[in-house]
């Protein structure tokens, strides 16, 4: 079975993913797509085989009878809007992250997605499908080296565009990190505090760069997330978890370590795509093989909820200066086995 897959933004990433799902991957097909440039969205669609259909709104994709399924990739604050139209017409939708920018969008989706009594909605937090996490979660759960009591990460971008704010660093950056740790301990986000470290020379006037990000998890588990945003080097992703008899970290995602004339290297990824490409395609063949059986995997609305929460609660704590309690909504039912 063939899933026609409707995009909806066809930017940097929207157009990485209908690669993936025309080029890498089995069993879908674009079926449409649109994006709030027209224009790009018909240079994309006349380069992808089939002669996809360009809609002139993400509504009016989404009502299309030829789309089974639906890819959200646009704007953030558009998100919400889009996912409750999927929702209301009974079709799984993959969103990248955020499920939607406030607490209370989110609220809406889930409220909507409890009423169909059936999960609908697949969030894309790529990274609970990279196999260097996979290994780390598989030792913590399994317990050979003990309870969990902290996790170090660290998120380095190598730059970002002048558009790109200290608020952005939680919630564009860390809140994969915040995705993670709740994933890795089955647990929820008690609590955030941020710390400003010294102003890196590289980041411009009144831009916090680096931050330290402390999060509580309820079990008392801390996890402490360096992100910083203009490291130069490279895309370098780290994660270590410290347990009560050992600890297991992420290895260098870089393939080979080379050693000659006194000295070893190897290379560290230049972005997102790169360091994450499998993890991408890995992600998307579990949502068009479910989507194919009649339902929807990975990270749920729930999931983007949580997310969304905790980094509202980190902006609050960069704020304030101290920490900042998390408080959520009871988790409905339908979210208590995913």
């Amino acid at each position: 079975m063939t899933i026609d897959v409707g995009v909806i933004g066809v930017g940097m990433i929207g157009q990485d993913h209908i690669r993936r799902l025309t080029h890498v991957l089995s069993g879908a097909r674009v079926a449409a797509v649109t994006d709030v440039d027209l224009d790009r969205a018909r240079t994309v669609a006349a380069d992808l085989p089939g002669s996809p259909t360009v809609h002139d709104s993400g509504e009016a994709l989404i009502a299309d009878p030829a789309v089974d399924a639906v890819v959200v990739t646009s704007w953030g604050p558009t998100h919400e809007g889009y996912v409750l139209a999927a929702i209301a017409a009974g079709k799984q939708v993959f969103c990248e992250k955020p499920l939607a920018t406030t607490e209370d969008a989110c609220s809406r989706i889930v409220d909507a997605e409890v009423a169909t009594g059936r999960r609908l909605v697949s969030v894309g937090f790529m990274r609970r499908y990279d196999d260097q996490y996979r290994a780390m979660k598989a030792v913590v759960t399994g317990g050979e080296i003990g309870a969990a009591l902290v996790m170090h990460a660290a998120h380095r971008n190598p730059s970002v565009p002048d558009f790109f704010t200290s608020d952005m660093i939680i919630n564009d950056s860390t809140v994969h990190d915040i995705d993670v740790a709740r994933w890795m301990f089955d647990d929820e986000i008690a609590a955030v505090t941020v710390l400003k470290p010294r102003v890196s020379s590289k980041a411009r006037a009144g831009f916090n760069d680096p931050l330290l990000v402390l999060l509580e998890m309820a079990s008392g588990v801390i996890v402490d997330v360096e992100a910083s945003v203009n490291a130069g080097f490279g895309y370098d992703i780290r994660g270590e978890v410290v347990c009560e008899d050992g600890t297991v970290e992420l290895s260098e995602s870089a393939g080979a370590i080379v050693k000659g004339a006194g000295r070893f290297g190897g290379r560290v990824p230049t972005d997102w795509r790169e360091r994450f490409v499998r993890a991408f395609d890995a992600e998307f063949q579990a949502w068009i093989d479910a989507v194919a059986a009649g339902g929807t995997t990975g990270p749920s609305a729930w999931d983007g909820y949580a997310a969304t929460v905790a980094c509202e609660t980190g902006l609050r704590a960069l704020a304030s200066g101290v920490r900042e309690p998390v408080t959520m909504r009871e988790r409905p039912d339908l979210y208590k086995e995913s």
